[in-house]
């Protein structure tokens, strides 16, 4: 075990930074003391504003370090052109950080095209792996999480690509929802082995054939908060789909003055955000609108996936 864990935090990424963002490392050094001793955070920012913010006598800790940066990539900037240009940006210096091995895992609620640019362009793919992937937990009636893959980042896929995804969910499964053998199930219109359109039927028949996961068949859209499968696979506009509804579902509960321990465990806040995996390293993609309690959970994530090593156990089981 490392003597101290590298957390890179983007205080300028998100609707609401840097304001929430410090709210949100604050909140997380008060929730979590027992781990001061073994992490330390870097904080990518301006260095006056940040020291105003948190304080001279928080600031001085050990377990702060702060990286002093001018510029913003913005929600509207291109990924690309931003990434090139604007060096002097904290995604930037980020994963400059994440690249020397200066830092273990970065995460951000900033401009989720630019995080993807450094992920992929900065950090690499794993060998043997074609695309990269994020998830989302699904909470299930019984009262485990399950999750899905891809939300959002592929929107057109090939069988191969989703025979990865599944390899990578089983992985994500087992090591951080603590699922023992996850059951695979790939998204259908129907259970029969015959359904689908030509990507969900080449696919089902490579899952079938994979001897790396417990694939179980297709699983219908009703059946995907059930306990038939720990795992579902999908190409990344379906599952984008799946998850904006979701949300859309809270939201309304919320307005409804409805409470319900259950619905409660959609509340993306609980989260913090997701990895992105298949890549060379730690990075951590949280929701846009991230409040405070999101972004401390944001970096408990990240220390949750800097401690289990997840890159070299994907690496590993491919």
């Amino acid at each position: 075990m490392a003597e101290s864990y590298k957390i890179g935090i983007d205080i300028f990424g998100g609707d609401n930074a840097p304001e929430c963002n410090l709210n949100g490392v604050q909140k997380f050094l008060e929730s979590h003391n027992d781990l001061l001793k073994t992490v330390s955070l870097f904080l990518f920012g301006e260095s006056a504003s940040i020291i105003q913010y948190l304080g001279k006598e928080i600031c001085s800790q050990s377990y702060i370090n702060i990286i002093d940066c001018k510029e913003v990539i913005g929600f509207n900037d291109h990924p690309v052109k931003a990434f090139l240009t604007k060096k002097d940006s904290s995604i930037v210096k980020g994963f400059h950080y994440l690249k020397a091995d200066k830092i273990d895992v970065f995460s951000s609620a900033g401009n989720t095209g630019a995080m993807m640019v450094g992920a992929t362009q900065a950090i690499g793919m794993l060998d043997g792996i074609s695309r990269p992937v994020i998830t989302s937990v699904l909470p299930r009636e019984s009262g485990e999480d399950g999750i899905i893959l891809d939300v959002g980042i592929n929107a057109d896929c090939k069988p191969e690509v989703l025979d990865q995804f599944a390899v990578i969910g089983s992985i994500y499964a087992e090591h951080i929802c603590k699922i023992s053998e996850p059951k695979v199930g790939l998204l259908n219109i129907g259970e029969e082995e015959e359904k689908g359109n030509l990507l969900t039927k080449a696919t089902h028949k490579l899952l079938k054939q994979n001897e790396r996961i417990n694939f179980i068949g297709n699983i219908e859209s009703r059946g995907i908060l059930n306990d038939g499968a720990d795992v579902i696979v999908c190409d990344g506009f379906t599952g984008n789909v799946i998850l904006k509804q979701a949300e859309s579902f809270y939201e309304i509960i919320k307005k409804r003055g409805i409470e319900d321990n259950y619905f409660e465990r959609f509340n993306y806040e609980s989260y913090g955000g997701t990895p992105v995996l298949g890549i060379n390293s730690n990075v951590i993609i949280a929701h846009g609108i991230s409040n405070a309690e999101a972004i401390s959970n944001m970096i408990k994530l990240s220390y949750d996936v800097v401690e289990i090593d997840l890159p070299q156990k994907i690496k590993n089981a491919l």
